[in-house]
């Protein structure tokens, strides 16, 4: 019976592996796999979840840290964080519903969209809350 649970294991660690891109269940598959070998070889149970969990722990304390490494996506500032809090005017009506807006700010013209959904006219002064992909999205400017 042990040898399908471990390789039970070792094939669900791999699919949820196959499922995610962060390796959060590969270290399992070995351990499971270093313990299939052990019950393969006769060790008794007690020695099967032995190995099991020192390779597995070995193997996560050997490579995560590389693979956290490898997979860390590292932040490019970019000049687009300037127009944060500054103030647009609308050129285009803003028109969630529709798709339609632009503004103008900082003498560059964005694409732009409500922050609450209404419709802001042309000519209005908005304020830039944050950055979605290519638009910015703005708020009514109360003075």
């Amino acid at each position: 019976m042990m040898p399908y649970l471990w390789l039970g294991i070792i094939i669900v660690a791999v699919l949820l592996e196959m499922g995610t891109t962060q390796l959060i269940s590969i270290w399992f598959a070995a351990g499971g796999a270093g313990a299939l070998i052990a019950c393969l070889l006769g060790a008794s149970t007690l020695v099967q979840i032995l190995v099991f969990f020192v390779i597995t722990g070995i193997t996560l304390a050997f490579t995560r840290p590389l693979a956290k490494r490898a997979l860390s996506v590292k932040k490019t500032n970019t000049n687009a964080d300037r127009y944060l809090g500054k103030i647009a005017i609308v050129t285009v009506e803003i028109n969630n519903t529709l798709g339609t807006g632009q503004v103008n700010a900082l003498g560059s013209i964005w694409t732009a969209r409500s922050a609450d959904g209404s419709v802001i006219p042309v000519g209005q002064r908005t304020l830039v809350e944050s950055i979605d992909g290519v638009k910015l999205i703005v708020r009514i400017k109360n003075d």
